[in-house]
């Protein structure tokens, strides 16, 4: 998050999926991207050292970016998943961002939340209460049909993973990331694409922190940040967007067509 009191980066602590190899290591931090409809209010709910429960990352433009000629080799390091299920080989990888992207989260109670997630934090349990976005079902069985659909958020496990048992009941994810298997770059926890253990050129990320994304802003689809606003459409959007680029042999000479999609 991003100057908001949300939650996808509470607690501490570590864990991966029954697919995410351990990372090398873990910290804190995270969460980046601006809002639509941020409300001021919001500030209101934030606990003490919000910061460093969520993760906060710093402004991208204070980053020094891996240029696009610098490319390396996708099997030259670790991979953090397994190899490819025989069902999803000749898939491209999509990796999905969770806050923000999918879902909305806050200690601050909401009308009407779609979960409550409860988190220990220190010692006391605090509740998480979380919105989806809009179409975040539809899209997730949609993706689930064409694409090797990972979660990678900057958030902690002990907040993610049961989130996640419960946003996906179709079992669409077939691995799930979290904040220990980023890597820690210039204050920021990035998802370094070259980690996953496929072809970069097959790899598409949907975030909404372009700090996420900082090493490979050539593979990423900008998600604009949901908060609050039920009539977004955006991930309805995206599912003919992907299903047009799916063939393509490259999919960083075609994903800058998505700015003048969502315009459309």
């Amino acid at each position: 998050q991003h100057g908001s009191g949300g939650a996808g980066g509470a607690g501490g602590g570590a864990g991966g999926s029954s697919r995410a190899r351990p990372a090398a290591g873990s910290g804190s931090g995270g969460r980046g991207g601006g809002a639509r409809s941020r409300k001021a209010g919001e500030a209101g709910a934030r606990k003490p050292g919000w910061r460093r429960m969520f993760g906060l990352c710093r402004d991208p433009s204070s980053v020094e970016v891996r240029r696009a000629g610098e490319e390396e080799d996708p099997y030259a390091v670790p991979s953090l998943l397994e190899p490819i299920l025989e069902k999803d080989v000749g898939k491209k990888l999509l990796v999905l961002d969770l806050d923000e992207t999918l879902v909305h989260s806050s200690f601050k109670p909401v009308p009407n939340p779609d979960y409550i997630i409860p988190v220990e934090i220190e010692g006391t349990v605090h509740h998480v209460y979380v919105v989806k976005r809009p179409g975040c079902d539809y899209f997730l069985e949609k993706v689930a049909n064409d694409w090797e659909v990972v979660v990678f958020t900057a958030s902690l496990s002990k907040y993610a993973d049961p989130l996640l048992d419960q946003l996906d009941v179709h079992k669409c994810i077939r691995a799930r990331l979290f904040r220990e298997h980023c890597v820690f770059h210039n204050g920021n926890y990035v998802k370094d694409l070259n980690q996953m253990g496929r072809d970069i050129k097959q790899i598409i990320i949907i975030d909404n922190s372009p700090a996420s994304y900082l090493f490979h802003p050539e593979n990423a689809i900008p998600s604009d940040s949901f908060i609050d606003d039920m009539s977004d459409r955006e991930l309805y959007d995206m599912v003919p967007f992907l299903e047009s680029i799916r063939s393509a042999p490259d999919v960083r000479t075609v994903l800058g067509r998505w700015k003048k999609w969502a315009r459309s």
